[in-house]
């Protein structure tokens, strides 16, 4: 007697199943859409189509979310610097290899070092991304002086200063770049360190 034949699988039904990347990905566009305060876990589930024990699965809080991006912008920061310093003897070089570095790693990051240059202290993971910034700055106002030191930089801007202009124009790239438009990543990093460190040079 001949066997009926298996019924076919029912199609799964929902949205497809996020990885933890993905989760990632879009928890960090919702935050900079509505601002980290006012997501609520409920807003990131509705956004991801999970459920809240999905949600848990890949992070343990909302706040975990948030202190992954803010590492991910703040490591690649820090390592461009780690970089020039192994790379370039001299601190003028080191400058202009952080100015391109940073550029780069804003432009390819561009989420989660918007996100970062958001927050204000309102948590203790926001507070810890701030300490983290103020030793980036510090490290880089080193080099600047360092620089104007060895007479390659001009000594009459406070190398504080000089290194609060210079991310000032490189983090206002976040408000106008977009991926995958007219304006090259690398030739913006060019353009950024030829405008900040001609007026640097020492006369």
């Amino acid at each position: 007697m001949p066997q009926p034949e298996p019924a076919e699988a029912s199609p799964k039904r929902g949205r497809p199943g996020y990885d933890r990347a993905q989760v990632l990905e879009v928890a960090v566009r919702v935050f900079n859409e509505h601002g980290y305060d006012a997501t609520s876990v409920a807003h990131l589930t509705g956004e991801l189509g999970l459920t809240k024990s999905a949600l848990y699965h890949h992070f343990d809080s909302k706040s975990a979310i948030l202190e992954v991006a803010l590492s991910d912008a703040l490591d690649a920061l820090e390592a461009v610097v780690d970089e020039a310093r192994d790379q370039h003897p001299r601190a003028s070089d080191q400058l202009g290899s952080i100015i391109r570095g940073a550029v780069r790693v804003l432009t390819a990051k561009l989420p989660s070092v918007t996100l970062l240059l958001r927050v204000r202290g309102n948590s203790a993971v926001e507070t810890a991304a701030l300490v983290r910034r103020r030793a980036f700055d510090q490290r880089v106002t080193a080099i600047v002086a360092e620089a104007q030191r060895e007479g390659l930089l001009r000594d009459d801007v406070d190398a504080a200063v000089a290194t609060r202009l210079i991310f000032g124009m490189i983090n206002s790239v976040v408000e106008w770049y977009r991926p995958g438009g007219a304006v090259d990543p690398d030739e913006l990093g060019e353009d950024i360190m030829r405008m900040t460190l001609s007026g640097l040079q020492s006369r």
